[in-house]
């Protein structure tokens, strides 16, 4: 009974999880199809409208490090929780007033999302590996598929939604979402309890709040069975569980290097993708601005079937080459073929979605415990998405200096080599350390 008692719960805690994960981009991919009427709604330029969007980004690398502690402090559950409040507020805020009090209210709700949204960012990897740890590529998969679909959403409702509300009752329309993810997540995990929200008590000599024995978090905090289990047998605390240990293996900046190349490729391709295909091919506005539709879209299919490919015995490093390689299509495409795009921007759609599967099923495979995990998602989220918030200066700037794409097709090249060859590390044969 009770091993059906712990399959219901974890099939009803990942549907709460996937919820909760629709909400993890659609407050961001909502504003960009009414950015023009934001910008005339608020008396921005463009400069002060892309930094609504720009800003989320920063939070993600930011606000990492001090998620995680959130985390250890309250627990996972809870943390969820405080994200949702976050963004329900932060989505509200954002769309409220007009004149200077409006301005002041975009910029001030948009950062309480992108605090809201990195602690989602940092605590989704940690439940899966948690409470998951037989279904982590699984359960990852579907967590991506699911935001992605949010952004899909997101970029194809809000402009109707528009149409009928106005841009602010467009925008503020998505806290809806986050609300009925609240009421399912508190329905869900009040008949879960979180193992590490519970009060514990602390061995003598262990000090520091947040140096791997955190209130709520045991000394040598293990990864569980599953929601409804119990944490394994206590081990001794290990230095590889505190920040400092985890920035000291190499596995961390490897999957951090991955995950930068990701990131950065995704913002680029996100940010210039348009402009750059009525450049080289004279397409139409129409048609450059459908272009993203098929990268963000197939995301879902890359999520899907990295999992799908794990199950029938396919080794990681195999998913990992698949996948570097249909990103490194995307550049090497538009400079030799470019009247091929659509191919090109399909397979980097799969392969933007798949990536994320492979780079954080890894670290949960090289995770042995929750306090390891929490640092290690955190490290390489701050130390990546750092890198990803630079690309769309970064591919403008060397577009504006060489007069032509073809030098920034090649920075966006090298930006998926790096991703590719750190993958091709982070996979490679080894026993998961301690």
């Amino acid at each position: 009974m009770s091993n059906i008692r712990t399959a219901a719960g974890g099939s009803a805690l990942l549907v709460a999880v996937l919820v909760f994960a629709l909400n993890l981009r659609t407050p961001i991919t909502s504003l960009p199809p009414v950015m023009g009427d934001v910008a005339a709604g608020l008396g921005l330029d463009q400069t002060l409208a892309g930094l609504l969007v720009g800003i989320p980004a920063l939070c993600f690398s930011v606000v990492a490090p001090a998620a995680s502690t959130l985390i250890a402090r309250v627990g996972p559950y809870a943390a969820v929780t405080v994200a949702l409040v976050g963004v329900i507020a932060g989505t509200l805020v954002r769309s409220a007033g007009s004149g200077t009090a409006g301005v002041v209210a975009a910029f001030a709700g948009t950062v309480v999302l992108g605090a809201a949204i990195t602690v989602g960012n940092v605590v989704v990897p940690v439940i899966i590996a948690r409470d998951f740890p037989a279904r982590t590529a699984l359960a990852t998969g579907l967590y991506s598929s699911t935001m992605n679909l949010g952004s899909v959403f997101a970029t194809s409702l809000t402009a109707p939604f528009a149409a009928l509300l106005g841009w602010r009752g467009a925008v503020a329309s998505w806290a809806a979402v986050a609300a009925v993810a609240l009421v399912v997540w508190l329905a869900t995990t009040r008949r879960l309890p979180d193992p590490q929200a519970r009060p514990r008590t602390r061995r003598p000599g262990r000090g520091g709040a947040d140096d791997g024995a955190a209130p709520g978090e045991t000394p040598a905090e293990t990864l569980v069975d599953g929601p409804t289990g119990t944490p394994a047998p206590p081990l001794v605390e290990r230095p590889e569980e505190t920040w400092g240990g985890v920035l000291r293996r190499p596995i961390t900046w490897v999957l951090t290097i991955a995950f930068a190349g990701q990131s950065f490729s995704y913002f680029a391709v996100t940010g210039w993708l348009p402009e750059l295909l009525r450049d080289l091919l004279g397409v139409s506005v129409t048609t450059a601005g459908n272009a993203a539709a098929p990268f963000q879209g197939l995301a879902i299919a890359g999520s899907v079937l990295v999992p799908l490919a794990l199950a029938a015995r396919v080794p990681m490093r195999g998913a990992a080459v698949v996948m570097g390689l249909l990103w490194v299509s995307l550049p090497v495409g538009l400079l030799l073929a470019p009247e091929w795009w659509l191919v090109w921007v399909s397979l980097a759609g799969i392969a933007q979605g798949g990536n994320f599967v492979v780079i954080f099923t890894v670290v949960a495979q090289q995770c042995r415990t929750v306090a390891q995990t929490r640092r290690t998602v955190a490290a390489v989220q701050a130390f990546g998405y750092a890198v990803a918030a630079s690309a769309p200066a970064v591919i403008g700037a060397v577009h504006a200096a060489s007069g032509g794409w073809t030098a920034a097709l090649l920075v966006m090249l090298g930006s998926t080599l790096a991703l590719g060859t750190a993958e091709l590390v982070a996979t490679r044969r080894r026993a998961p350390r301690p």
